[in-house]
């Protein structure tokens, strides 16, 4: 029988600070655990760390530090940084292990550790195992003697070397020059650097979310609560405006209406251009099943397929090493541009938004909606205790959902992979019954969760 992740989530370990999993014992063992793992060959092992704008991240830092070093590991701390500037420098460093500490578009009470194996990709659910019953085992006999310990040193030009990558996937030719861009950094991990790439590429940027106190990230900002871009983009009279999450991992855009363009434009946006242009490999792009069936139908008119897998951007990035695709994301705003990034990569999907706006010299909200989204409501039910998804009465009525759109449109019920949450969506052609689906559905598995099902 296949083992469960105890710790380990859709996207590493993450929870509320100083609070179990997440606290600095975690952190310590963790560093312990991965580093005797990751160890390769006879020479010096080596990791590299990045961390958003968290208070936390100073408690969590030193005890991943100290983990590392007694496993006989040197670290390179590279200070407040994106995660696709982590996996890209774990890859340009040729370090044995990446970690970013971030969770991501979460309150700054929380947060969360994310390990890239040496090529930049997350881990395999088979990886994380390994390393919790590292984390159970016995270690002390494993660690590093004395004379073996590692060394910390801080990279002073990672920064830099990421704000150079970012401007290199951007076509040769191409400039922002007269462009007016708003930028919002949710006060998180790209507050540095996202704004000096659009500058330098030759945009006006008008910058909010870039002054991080440790308590600010995502408050009010950012991809998730996008409000303050838009009336912004309005206010500024801007062309287009960005907003990325916390570790800028995720963007949404916003036109210059300052109406919301969401991950899946994006995709069929990026997918038709490098389709056009013969840049697109695989003949393909992956989503997740949350994606809208407009995106599919848009694709699919154009001859490119669209693959789904579960929700999580290193299912999307699994499926596209497998499949040789280089184009694929989440609806949340998660786009894997293989080419450049191995994980999401907030502002590289926005360079090459911003690429297209260039090129066809027309305005953001003629170009960034590509197709028509299907109706699609989604609504969250909290619940404590087991999952209310095990109740075979909740299972039934699932299935009756499904047979009221009548095969025009689709129900999708999963759990939180980070939060004890039922993720209620449906999507069809009639908003008014997909409404009335989600509804239904959400107080059926309200009603399950209060109530527990009887044995028998």
């Amino acid at each position: 029988m296949s083992r469960t992740r105890r710790l380990f989530g859709t996207d590493g370990i993450r929870g509320k600070a100083n609070s179990d999993p997440m606290t600095a014992g975690t952190a310590l063992r963790l560093g312990q655990a991965a580093g005797l793992m990751f160890t390769r060959g006879p020479h010096r092992p080596h990791v590299v760390i990045g961390k958003d704008t968290r208070l936390s991240g100073y408690m969590i830092e030193p005890a991943l530090t100290a983990g590392f070093i007694g496993a006989g590991m040197d670290v390179t701390l590279l200070g407040p940084l994106p995660t696709p500037a982590v996996a890209m420098l774990t890859r340009s460093l040729r370090a044995d292990l990446g970690v970013m500490i971030s969770a991501s578009h979460n309150p700054y009470e929380d947060n969360g550790i994310k390990l890239f194996t040496p090529d930049g990709n997350k881990l395999s659910d088979e990886m994380e195992l390994e390393i919790e019953a590292m984390m159970d085992s016995p270690l002390a006999d494993r660690l590093a003697a004395s004379a073996d310990l590692g060394r910390a040193y801080r990279l002073e030009d990672a920064a830099g070397r990421y704000i150079e990558a970012a401007k290199a996937s951007f076509p040769r030719g191409l400039r922002l020059d007269g462009l007016k861009i708003v930028l919002d950094c949710a006060n998180g991990a790209a507050y540095r650097v996202a704004p000096k790439i659009l500058w330098e590429l030759g945009a006006s940027v008008t910058q909010i979310g870039v002054s991080p106190d440790g308590f600010n990230i995502n408050k009010d900002c950012g991809s998730t609560v996008p409000d303050l871009l838009c009336a912004e983009v309005q206010a500024q009279g801007a062309d287009i405006g960005i907003a990325l999450d916390g570790d800028a991992d995720r963007v949404v855009i916003a036109d210059q209406n300052g109406d919301l363009i969401d991950g899946d434009q994006i995709l069929g946006l990026i997918g038709h251009s490098w389709a056009k242009s013969g840049q697109l490999r695989g003949g393909a792009v992956v989503a997740t099943v949350m994606s809208n069936l407009g995106l599919e139908r848009f694709l699919g008119a154009l001859g490119v397929t669209l693959h789904r897998t579960q929700v999580g951007d290193r299912y999307v990035a699994a499926r596209m090493r497998e499949s040789g695709i280089n184009v694929g994301g989440e609806q949340s705003g998660h786009v894997i541009l293989s080419d450049f990034a191995t994980t999401g990569d907030g502002i590289l999907a926005a360079l090459q938004v911003l690429a297209v706006l260039v090129q066809q010299g027309r305005s953001a909200a003629e170009v960034c909606r590509v197709f028509e989204p299907l109706p699609q409501v989604l609504k969250n039910v909290r619940f404590s205790g087991p999952s209310p998804l095990r109740n075979e009465k909740v299972q039934r009525d699932i299935k009756a959902a499904e047979q009221r759109l009548n095969g025009s449109g689709r129900v999708l019920i999963r759990e939180s992979g980070t939060e004890p949450l039922v993720r209620v969506m449906a999507e069809g052609e009639d908003e008014a019954l997909v409404t009335r689906v989600v509804d239904d559905l959400c107080g059926i598995i309200a009603e399950a969760a209060r109530v527990p099902e009887r044995a028998g």
